[in-house]
């Protein structure tokens, strides 16, 4: 059994963070960074069951041409796709009454839809990126057991390498993208590739205020990286963690990211929610095109 401290529920019997209860929860779940980006995508939702805030966390299900749908905004950074994926696996797996693992698992489909900034100068400004491998540059997965059954072995040496010395502090891990969710999503219109889950957004990522990176040259060298075809496409803040905690839970997960600077040519696009909300109607119409 699950002791109270493990898994804390509220007087309500919902889950700590979220404040959701179990049976709230669709087997497809769009997150978020920004807590507003809920209410745009459920503009796109009809029947709506219920909309819950709690700090970061805002949560709603609805239905999207007759596909029920739950949209959480997680806020920004791996720890808080720790909260948001534990706790929406617990409010399916586990039994809240008894404390207990269900015996029968259920599978949930978790699809970020986020911004980015591109690391290649031929991905412009109001792209569509979809991370088909997301390589972590923070610590989180290592704190679990089962880390070894879903990270690329050779893909981490070969970026242990890459940051020389640095290694010492930093220990890259990669982790695949759903290849169902992928073939959802991919089209004619996305980039697909690696995808550099930055623990920061200033220095971790190159950007210098008023203190300076260890890292001298770090994003052209992840720029000029490849491997088996595959290049270094973008910086987000939370894809690895969303795909290593999806991978040892039994889940699908993958992110798609619009590009709203390009760090080598150094351009951006201030005014790019109109482009977000494209971004939410085109992941939502292949969503839907697959039920059909």
């Amino acid at each position: 059994m699950i002791s109270d401290s493990e898994l804390i529920l509220n007087p309500d019997g919902s889950v700590f963070h979220l404040h959701l209860q179990p049976g709230q929860v669709a087997d497809t779940i769009i997150l978020v960074g920004d807590p507003k980006r809920v209410d745009v995508v459920a503009s796109f939702l009809s029947d709506i069951e219920y909309k819950i805030a709690n700090r970061e966390y805002v949560c709603t299900t609805g239905k999207f041409q007759g596909k029920r749908i739950t949209v959480v905004s997680t806020g920004v950074g791996i720890g808080n796709i720790d909260i948001v994926m534990n706790e929406l696996d617990a409010l399916v797996n586990i039994d809240f009454e008894t404390r207990e693992v269900k015996k029968e698992k259920q599978k949930l489909n978790f699809i970020r839809i986020g911004t980015s900034g591109s690391l290649q100068k031929d991905i412009p400004v109001n792209s569509y990126v979809i991370s088909e491998k997301s390589a972590g540059f923070d610590n989180l997965l290592y704190f679990y057991e089962d880390e070894r059954k879903v990270v690329n072995e050779e893909f981490r040496r070969l970026l242990r390498i890459l940051v020389g010395e640095h290694s010492i502090f930093l220990n890259p891990y990669v982790v695949d993208a759903s290849e169902k969710l992928l073939n959802q999503l991919n089209s004619e219109e996305t980039f697909t590739g690696i995808t550099i889950t930055s623990p920061g957004f200033y220095v971790p990522q190159g950007r210098e205020l008023r203190l300076s990176k260890k890292m001298n040259n770090i994003n052209q060298k992840l720029s000029d990286f490849e491997y088996h075809g595959y290049k270094i496409t973008n910086y987000e803040m939370e894809s690895s963690a969303l795909y290593g905690l999806a991978k040892m839970l039994g889940h699908e997960a993958i992110a798609i990211c619009l590009i709203i600077a390009n760090r080598l040519n150094n351009q951006a696009n201030e005014n790019y929610r109109d482009k977000v909300k494209e971004l939410i109607a085109y992941v939502l119409r292949k969503i839907a095109k697959n039920e059909h």
